[in-house]
């Protein structure tokens, strides 16, 4: 019997046969620093560096890393900062940050280490922990004062530890598509690192990229997101590439070993939004125990106090690039209704 990923493959190939898809294997490569750091109307961002060296001190690097982040609306109010998932980086938060800018709030989105524009050193931990202070450093060196995290898949899990460990540092979260809730055993992370390795990512053929980024993270592709698979293609070819597929498979068994941030969801003491797509076929994994994604949602919201939880039909787990209008309508909502009482949420927090 195949596997999931299997049949992703296929249909890519498919599609790549039938002219349906846009091949990019012989093109030419592309650095992560050539990435293309804009908004949807082609605007370039405004990007800067800076070194974590209160991070590298604390996991005792030989070095300190810089990281590359992106700062809209410096005079705006409240802070929101963004947090992309593994194996992407902050321009997966195309649809929102100018979206929130306009909406009158300062935007950071950060690459987190090994990701992006950022530095991928070896010497980084790599754990959610390491991450979420990485996170923190980038928060205090700008000034933002009690911001909301808004944080994907990994991301989420990386907001969750900034939450539960430093609970008087934050106003809110934005908890999309969040890793932290799936329960594994003993076994399930033995399999992550046993699986997952420099040369399986790095090996990659161009049809099973189409069916992991466009058939395991979307339910509505279309056209506009076809960047997503040449910048993986020709950063494949880059020198850097190695560094960043090591970063990844670190990154995995860091978020593999999320006991600590799952049996600690009650010490959450924030107002809390998640939102997730419910054709999400990354969360649960698919290859350890299926499911569906509500099931592992569910459970954070029953954990977490006072949260608040919304499926978004006929959308996958890269749900903010998937379904940005209907994802940015529940967040700005979300967060204006923590300046007044909220209508139409049940007591459980669930909207219905």
């Amino acid at each position: 019997m195949k596997t999931p990923r299997a049949i992703a493959g296929l249909f890519a190939l498919v599609g790549l046969a039938t002219g349906c898809a846009t091949s990019y294997a012989e093109r030419a490569p592309l650095s992560f620093q050539d990435y293309d750091y804009s908004s949807t109307e082609g605007q370039p961002w405004p990007l800067k560096r800076l070194a974590l060296e209160d991070t590298a001190a604390a996991w005792r690097m030989p070095r300190a890393p810089e990281v590359a982040y992106v700062e809209l609306n410096p005079e705006g109010g409240k802070t929101i900062v963004f947090i992309h998932g593994l194996g992407s980086y902050l321009k997966f938060w195309r649809y929102q940050l100018d979206a929130f800018a306009a909406q009158g709030y300062r935007v950071l989105a950060v690459d987190l280490p090994g990701y992006g524009k950022s530095d991928k050193p070896s010497s980084f931990p790599y754990t959610m922990e390491a991450m979420a202070d990485a996170v923190r450093e980038l928060v205090h060196k700008t000034g933002a004062q009690r911001p909301i995290l808004a944080g994907h898949s990994m991301g989420g899990q990386t907001a969750l530890s900034y939450a539960i460990r430093y609970p008087e540092e934050l106003s809110a979260l934005v908890l999309t598509s969040p890793a932290g809730f799936e329960k594994f055993g003993r076994r399930e992370k033995a399999w992550f690192k046993r699986v997952f390795s420099t040369t399986l990512i790095k090996s990659s053929p161009e049809y099973n990229i189409w069916g992991s980024v466009r058939q395991n993270n979307f339910e509505r592709w279309r056209p506009e997101l076809d960047w997503l698979i040449e910048e993986r293609v020709r950063v494949a070819k880059s020198p850097e590439f190695d560094a960043y597929a090591y970063a990844n498979v670190r990154t995995v068994e860091g978020l593999s070993r999320n006991d600590f941030v799952r049996e600690s969801l009650n010490q959450v003491g924030v107002p809390t939004l998640i939102v997730f797509g419910e054709d999400d076929r990354l969360i649960p994994n698919p290859f350890l125990h299926g499911g569906n994604a509500r099931d592992i949602m569910s459970y954070g919201h029953a954990n977490i106090r006072g949260s608040k939880l919304v499926g978004l039909e006929r959308c996958g787990h890269t749900v903010q690039m998937d379904c940005p209008e209907e994802y940015n309508q529940q967040v700005l909502g979300f967060l204006k209704g923590l300046e007044a009482p909220s209508e139409g949420v049940a007591e459980d927090g669930e909207s219905r």
